[in-house]
């Protein structure tokens, strides 16, 4: 069978490659610790799950309107009123399943081939991926680590060009952890206003900042009407599986993305838009509870990181991801990644995977319990230790 062009143009993630490489090390009896995948370890909280069964009792579970269920688009203007992020009418919400349709229908309403999408590198690899599928052209904007991982606004404007359409950005970031500042997204949205770019904001992160609220591009006058915020519930509420994403889209995007939505999934099943319901208005004790818990095993992962020979870590301000810096070792990322993996049962990923500036570091999650991570300091530091590297 012959595939179309455009496919050799898509790319993977690579946390569900290790993943799977992963367990089939435990089903031959290896004991692994999962570093590689982005994924709470907590359960949904309980008041979202009862919504949910409360709606399938209820019957919920025919087609509903694509956009999304009015009481849920209501609740997501409400909140992100109330925690100061966006001023926007219940109608510019999208409710997607999962956050990468966002990224996907943005792209395909607005992109012609040969058009630029700037996007972070490190960064989510799909951004690149996307952006190509789509017929444009995917520009790497680096973050560096001496300037902590953050956009740097004079080597952005650098870039643009008259073909730029979109420009990415993503803070909490991933894989670094990084969080933009106040000077950051002021000097981004002057860049965006004067070259005229639409930029989406990829805020899925948004409730795991360390240092209270993060800084966004939609905090800065004339932003509201040339930016696409991306967020969801899957991080937040630990509800990866419900597959629950939204976009906030400036009112002449709104109607093309519903069209993409009709002509793709059509809708997100009702009972789970309940229970995101339930997780905006409910307590948020929850999600206060998970993020200290992560601040804590960030505190212990880095520190414990810094302590072995060849690695230096930056403390992240955000998310739930580290990314040391293991040049000091003298092995190629990728082979290090493997290494530990096979040799130490510690699942984690180079930091290649998320972009050609992410050579000589690796991208450890901490979304996984203090007892897991230590033992997985442990193998890391035996395995170095024993200059086997």
């Amino acid at each position: 069978m012959r595939l179309a062009n455009r496919m050799s143009r898509l790319g993977t993630e690579s946390a569900f490659e290790v993943l799977g490489k992963a367990v089939a090390l435990e089903r031959a009896g290896r004991r692994v610790v999962h570093l590689e995948i982005g994924e709470p370890d907590f359960g949904t909280p309980p008041h979202v799950v009862a919504a949910v069964e409360r709606a399938l009792e209820d019957g919920l579970t025919k087609y509903v309107p694509s956009p999304g269920i009015p009481e849920l688009r209501e609740a997501v203007a409400a909140h992100l009123r109330s925690r100061g992020r966006a001023t926007a009418s219940p109608e510019q919400v999208v409710i997607t399943p999962g956050g990468k349709p966002v990224l996907f229908f943005t792209m395909l309403a607005l992109c012609e081939p040969g058009d630029e999408v700037i996007y972070p590198d490190p960064g989510f690899p799909m951004y690149a991926s996307i952006a190509d599928f789509t017929g444009a052209r995917p520009v790497p904007l680096p973050l560096r680590e001496e300037n902590d991982f953050r956009v740097d606004p004079e080597e952005l404007a650098g870039l643009v060009t008259d073909r730029t359409k979109l420009l990415i950005l993503n803070s909490p970031q991933n894989p670094c952890g990084s969080v933009l500042t106040t000077e950051d997204v002021e000097a981004v949205a002057r860049i965006a206003i004067e070259r005229d770019l639409v930029v989406l904001t990829d805020e899925i992160y948004s409730s795991l900042s360390y240092s209270g609220r993060c800084p966004s591009v939609l905090d800065v006058d004339g932003m509201a009407e040339r930016t696409v915020l991306l967020d969801g519930w899957s991080k937040t509420f630990a509800m990866t599986g419900f597959r629950l994403g939204y976009g906030v889209f400036p009112p002449a995007l709104v109607e093309p993305v519903t069209r993409l939505m009709v002509n793709s999934v059509s809708c997100v099943p009702a009972f789970n838009q309940h229970g995101a319901v339930a997780a905006l208005e409910g307590p948020w004790d929850v999600v206060d509870q998970m993020r200290e818990e992560f601040r804590v095993r960030r505190d212990l992962l880095v520190d414990g990181l810094n302590k072995i020979k060849g690695i230096s870590c930056l403390t992240p301000g955000g998310a739930f991801y580290a990314f040391p810096n293991v040049r000091g070792l003298g092995l190629p990322c990728e082979v290090l990644a493997d290494r530990l993996l096979t040799e130490a049962g510690v699942a984690c990923l180079p930091g290649t995977a998320f972009g050609a500036q992410g050579d000589g570091y690796l991208r450890l999650s901490y979304a996984n319990s203090r007892g897991n991570r230590r033992e997985a300091l442990s193998a890391i530091d035996d395995l170095v230790s024993r200059a086997v590297i």
